[in-house]
């Protein structure tokens, strides 16, 4: 018995014991109708009670490993466990087989950056300065929410909770003008599994939806996801360009972000919302208007949500994402009526409904106002760092460079003259050496355009001395021209 590796006594020694015996069984040193030691010479040999030994065969026992007769020694189990000698074999057998959806997505291309070592600056879209985080504020309203007391702990409306709901629907009137009815939102977890959600309620594999030229590349990825044929629109200063549009009677749905267009920042005009929304009354389509960032207005008054124009074919997609944090996982819808129920019953499969407590703890913030003024706060503290961006990359850059997308929202595109297209990648690669977070938006195109290399710029997460220094390093990396092809 020299297999075992003698342990001085206490805790964990049955579970050696029985590792250890595992272990010999797995590898093939006790075969199938060994008998292995008895529990007495096993105990005397390891200098352990017996009842330690006797405890570690119970375990192998309960897991199929060894079998006992009465007044015999325990013998290894015919089926030898989930033995390692013939795990070989069955190697060529072993590969999953994967639902269609599971091979789309895992065919997508995912463009994250998350888990990448953390840069001094990162100009990444999405992130959100930690110091922005109303910490006593929402440890309040977390606090408070936990100590509220409740009968019992239950599973929860999948629509999610009425006092938020009906907070929202204050919220949603005084912030974007849109009169609805409480029944008519749904809390969901991020923007993400709003979209997600629509295009499991509204589409089929096959079908063909309308989405923008570049496109937020995860809701391409969930058209993808779900087997539709995306019809790219380019957009424009304008927004998507809707004189483009298909046959409304083939379409399923249109994805649109028409306060902001991701990533370039045009908005949808006037006559272009009409038209989309002449398009879907035509056909049995609907829209979805993704509003990321409709609380970051700057040079120009709020753009009217496209909802005012359409609410029997348009669903409102809201988020927390960018006033509080992403990492909170807090989403709305506002939909038509007769995608409230499906849309519901989709999410209770999903998810059963989004964290309660979060819920709860929002809907006290929006209650008492302290929501819409940390709101405020984030606008002015956001139109600094816009400003503080703006300036140093037109003194550093001059000519060099066009911004667009600057009058809203937390981020914007710069166009590089003198870049080539397929410079972005190298360039970005360079950035990265030298600490800066740089990101092409050539992966946000389904098919690019213009000639010039291109990358999005985010700019709520950092102070503004960061934000110059971060701008003054890319610009020495600029001057170098190491990175060129």
């Amino acid at each position: 018995m020299g297999h075992f590796e003698q342990r001085p006594r206490g805790t964990g020694v049955t579970r050696r014991i029985y590792l250890s015996l595992r272990e010999q069984i797995e590898s093939g040193i006790y075969k199938a109708g060994a008998k292995l030691p008895s529990s007495r010479s096993l105990a005397e040999e390891l200098g352990v009670s017996r009842t330690t030994v006797t405890a570690a065969f119970d375990q192998l026992i309960s897991e199929g490993y060894i079998q006992v007769r009465q007044g015999s020694k325990a013998t290894v189990a015919s089926t030898g466990g989930p033995s390692r000698v013939s795990r070989p074999q069955l190697e060529p057998k072993a590969i999953p087989k994967l639902s269609d959806y599971a091979r789309r997505v895992m065919a997508l291309p995912s463009h994250t950056s998350a888990g990448l070592a953390p840069l001094k600056h990162d100009f990444r879209y999405g992130d959100i300065a930690s110091a922005d985080f109303p910490k006593l504020l929402w440890r309040r309203a977390l606090n408070a929410a936990f100590l509220t007391y409740r009968e019992r702990l239950a599973y929860e409306h999948p629509a999610g909770n009425p006092r938020l709901r009906q907070a929202l629907e204050g919220y949603l009137w005084r912030a974007r003008g849109i009169r609805c009815e409480a029944v008519r939102i749904i809390i969901v977890s991020g923007s993400q599994q709003a979209l997600d959600l629509c295009a499991r309620v509204l589409v089929n594999p096959g079908d063909s939806v309308v989405v923008e030229n570049p496109c937020y590349a995860m809701a391409r990825n969930v058209m993808l996801a779900i087997g539709a044929k995306p019809v790219e629109l380019a957009c424009d200063n304008d927004g998507m360009d809707t004189t483009r549009l298909p046959d409304p009677a083939r379409i399923a749905l249109a994805y649109v972000t028409p306060s902001h267009q991701f990533p370039l920042g045009g908005v949808l005009s006037v006559g272009r919302r009409q038209t989309l929304i002449e398009w879907a009354n035509l056909g049995n389509a609907y829209v979805i208007e993704d509003d990321y960032d409709g609380e970051y207005r700057y040079d120009v008054s709020p753009i009217p949500p496209l909802y005012l124009s359409g609410q029997d074919k348009v669903v409102y997609v809201g988020t927390v994402s960018k006033t509080l944090s992403p990492t909170l996982r807090l989403g709305y819808m506002v939909v038509p009526g007769p995608l409230v129920e499906p849309l519901i019953l989709c999410k209770q499969i999903a998810d059963r409904h989004s964290s309660g407590f979060e819920q709860d703890a929002l809907a006290t913030m929006m209650e008492t106002g302290a929501y819409e003024r940390h709101v405020r706060r984030m606008r002015r503290r956001n139109a600094e760092r816009r400003t503080a961006f703006l300036t140093a990359m037109r003194e550093a850059f001059g000519s060099e460079i066009e911004i667009v997308g600057t009058s809203a929202g937390l981020h914007v595109v710069v166009w590089f003259n003198s870049l080539r297209s397929d410079e972005e990648e190298l360039f970005a690669e360079a950035a990265r050496k030298n600490d800066v977070g740089i990101y092409p938006v050539s992966r946000l195109f389904a098919a690019k355009g213009d000639p010039r290399a291109g990358f999005i710029f985010g700019y709520a997460s950092m102070a503004v001395e960061p934000i110059n220094k971060g701008v003054a390093k890319l610009f020495e990396v600029f001057q170098s021209k190491r990175f060129h092809a």
